[in-house]
């Protein structure tokens, strides 16, 4: 017997809020001005409870990546990559304009938000290639 999956409440409640719609948003520290991802409701840098969402530029460059191997009819292959944001936050995502074997590291990256199952997930194309 599998456990329910968690509802979030608070501020996760909100960024998932925000990405059902469409919107990307991180947040950043009003004190110290870091840029913060994942959402949370006290700085991790300053410890300041000031933080606000804010629409990043969407920009980053791929950190790390590595291809999932499945069988084509469990839907194929697939990258996992950690994406730096030019804002500063690094965030676990995928590149979805590409083949998984195509997306290195240094690659430049614009995020954008899909639904998969009604709620909204932020992934990534490549910037034609693209390294920074």
């Amino acid at each position: 017997m599998s456990s329910p999956t968690p509802t979030p409440a608070g501020t996760l409640a909100q960024h998932q809020a925000l990405l059902d719609q469409g919107q990307f948003q991180i947040q950043q520290c009003q004190d110290c001005q870091k840029h913060i991802y994942f959402p949370r409701a006290i700085c991790p840098h300053c410890g300041s409870d000031q933080v606000a969402f804010v629409t990043p530029s969407g920009w980053g460059t791929v950190y790390a990546v590595t291809t999932v191997r499945r069988k084509a009819a469990e839907g194929g292959d697939y990258n996992v990559s950690l994406i730096d944001l030019d804002e500063g936050p690094r965030l676990m995502s995928r590149v979805t304009d590409v083949a998984p074997d195509a997306v290195h590291i240094a690659q430049r990256v614009k995020a954008h938000v899909v639904q998969t199952d009604g709620r909204g997930v932020v992934m990534f194309t490549a910037l034609n290639g693209a390294s920074a």
